[in-house]
């Protein structure tokens, strides 16, 4: 079993309030989880209404089908964030 995570860091310029990050929390967490079946989650900066910290883990039985697929889920979230992404962290 492989297992792989990542952090992803979003700056939304636009976020007055953490109402409005937190909408755009929502919607990026459930197309992710929509499209994948991976688990997402906030894991810090939740008091910081203009930083999004997302994490990311991805269980497979296959190294390069877990790495594979984490890719994947990073380039949909970059792609579909009302963000901009400033920062990934791998594990």
């Amino acid at each position: 079993m492989y297992t792989l995570s990542a952090m992803l860091t979003f700056h939304i310029p636009h976020a007055a309030s953490l109402k409005d990050k937190r909408q755009i929390r929502r919607s990026l967490v459930d197309k992710t989880r929509q499209r994948f079946n991976v688990s997402v989650a906030e894991v810090g900066t939740q008091d910081v209404y203009q930083t999004l910290t997302l994490g990311i883990a991805v269980v497979s039985g296959n190294a390069a089908h877990a790495q594979q697929s984490l890719d994947e889920v990073i380039r949909f979230m970059e792609e579909h964030a009302d963000a901009d992404l400033i920062g990934i962290d791998k594990e």
